[in-house]
């Protein structure tokens, strides 16, 4: 309930307002039926833009740190995501982030949609990204249709690291759904799971015009945070490919 409220009476009407989002291909969400709005991300507010013109339900995964962090501003935060009905993933957590994929699947076996980044993390500098290949097991595992969703100038709109968004006509285009029915019954083929998964971040490079790097965004975020302290022991097979 929280979900419609926000996005018909409490934040919709008013984004709509001062951001007048133009959004192409909107036809291409499927009306019924699982699907999966595989996104690139570049700023906070795409979790919002992009769910306030999509007529049906859409839930993200967010990062657990909005869930779980301390004092009044933590608790408001864990107060709205939770009211609007998304999924907590903690990135650190290869265990974790596969429980967040399996509550993810539940959604789309309801025939529910569910929006992906598949960067797996804001872009730093504006590109797009090498996908991680959760979207292509997760369409692979509930038969869903794969829709490229592609967010223009949000960047401009609310840069990284800044809390107010500049009052700027956000862009949006979302390309034709993609069918990996050809594929179906080899989720976990990791070689078919990277295929699909470079399709898809092909259709985002098409669709958006950034330029593609193929490196994770969080190994470049990584070497500009500087070294970091070496994990006391290797993830486990399962959670590495989570």
């Amino acid at each position: 309930m929280f979900y419609w409220m926000c996005k018909h009476i409490l934040i919709g009407p008013w984004v709509r307002l001062l951001f007048r989002p133009k959004v192409e291909g909107l036809e291409n969400i499927p009306t019924s039926g699982p699907a999966i709005l595989a996104s690139n991300h570049l700023s906070f507010s795409d979790s919002i833009f992009l769910p306030l013109m999509v007529g049906r339900k859409v839930t993200f995964p967010a990062k657990a740190e909005y869930f779980n962090s301390p004092g009044i501003k933590g608790f408001l935060s864990k107060l709205f995501f939770s009211g609007v009905g998304q999924v907590p993933i903690d990135r650190a957590s290869g265990s974790a982030a596969k429980s967040a994929l399996t509550t993810l699947q539940r959604i789309l076996d309801l025939g529910d949609i569910v929006g992906i980044y598949p960067e797996g993390t804001r872009s730093p500098d504006g590109r797009l990204y090498r996908g991680k290949t959760g979207v292509a097991r997760l369409a692979l595992q509930t038969g869903a249709v794969v829709v490229p969703c592609a967010m223009i100038n949000t960047h401009e709109i609310q840069p990284p690291g800044t809390l107010m968004p500049r009052i700027k006509r956000v862009r949006m285009k979302i390309g034709h759904p993609l069918d990996f029915s050809r594929y179906e019954g080899l989720a976990g083929d990791r070689f078919v799971e990277r295929s699909m998964t470079d399709e898809i971040m092909y259709e985002l490079m098409e669709l958006s015009g950034q330029e593609y790097v193929d490196v994770y965004a969080a190994k470049v975020k990584a070497q500009a945070a500087g070294p970091a302290a070496p994990d006391p022991a290797p993830a486990s097979s399962g959670a590495a490919a989570a």
